[in-house]
């Protein structure tokens, strides 16, 4: 025998003899319906693969300047009426805004919580001065605000208290500072658009007080974003982290109880871009796989296509 001969004769799945062989009654039939099944579906899913969006983060220095800063707050009061209500800003450069009312609006809420008003911030003060001689059932509601406040793009903070223009009905309804109610509920609280993933650690916090009053202080630290699709489209916005200090009030101290949110801004900017994988890449997966699985099949199917007896 030569060496062409021997090297045919190797075989590294050896059948057996024809005449030892006999045909099944269903032979390889079923197990080609499941591989086509296994086939189709490894397909689908190599497709959708292919077709979902991944992002990719990069960072880079923060070239914005002269730029405002959007913050959307969307917060609950449930013992603070809205007439004493005031939402001051302060800011790096000195600016110092207190009783703010552009673009903010406030919902008068009852005991149950339900609305049962809305107006702008600032209009009630007057309007609550005159009224609350003849009418105190107001001064036991609760207060929702909303709305977005543009501030300069610098270190600073915002605050809701019962400070500013409205210390005077403060004093003559709670009878003192100790007695100031600031639990409240932060249904929103964000610096920008929101975009696919993000997630605003504040939204949902529930903070009720039932001893004494006191001051509660968010320290956030906004780190600028972009979001690019896949469509071109950009979305600036901001993405944020907060850490959060609680301190409580005697009848010595001086100062009203207020919810304070100190910001600061990252000097990095942080992009997130959504890309989709090569055609080349996805051609590679579908023929490695479905070419695996074309090959299992086949090998079962000689297997099973006859039994020995």
């Amino acid at each position: 025998m030569g060496v062409k001969q021997f090297i045919k004769s190797l075989h590294a799945f050896p059948r057996a003899e024809e005449h030892l062989l006999q045909k099944t009654q269903s032979g390889a039939v079923d197990v080609s319906i499941i591989g086509l099944v296994i086939m189709a579906t490894l397909f689908l899913h190599e497709l959708r693969y292919y077709l979902t969006t991944y992002t990719v983060h990069q960072m880079s220095v923060d070239l914005k300047r002269g730029e405002t800063l959007p913050i959307h707050i969307n917060i609950t009061f449930p013992s603070l009426p809205c007439d004493v209500l005031s939402v001051d800003a302060i800011d790096m450069s000195g600016k110092h805004e207190v009783d703010l009312d552009t673009n903010i609006w406030k919902l008068r809420l009852n005991r149950d919580g339900y609305i049962i008003g809305t107006e702008y911030l600032s209009d009630l003060v007057e309007k609550e001065l005159a009224d609350h001689k003849h009418d105190q059932k107001h001064l036991t509601h609760g207060c929702r605000v909303y709305g977005v406040l543009d501030v300069q793009r610098v270190a600073g903070n915002f605050h809701i208290s019962v400070h500013g223009l409205n210390i005077f009905v403060a004093q003559m309804i709670f009878d003192g500072a100790i007695h100031v109610n600031v639990s409240h509920i932060i249904h929103d609280l964000s610096f920008g658009p929101k975009y696919p993933g993000l997630h605003n650690p504040l939204d949902g916090t529930v903070r009720i007080l039932r001893g004494a009053s006191g001051t509660f202080k968010y320290y956030i630290k906004i780190v600028p974003t972009e979001y690019r699709y896949i469509s071109k489209e950009v979305i600036p916005t901001n993405q944020f982290s907060v850490m959060e200090y609680f301190s409580p009030m005697n009848e010595f101290d001086r100062t009203w109880p207020a919810v304070y949110f100190l910001y600061d801004l990252s000097p990095i900017t942080v992009t997130i871009k959504e890309e989709r994988r090569s055609f080349l890449h996805f051609i590679t997966r579908l023929c490695a796989v479905l070419g695996g699985t074309f090959a299992l099949t086949a090998m079962n199917a000689g297997s099973l296509d006859v039994q020995v007896y």
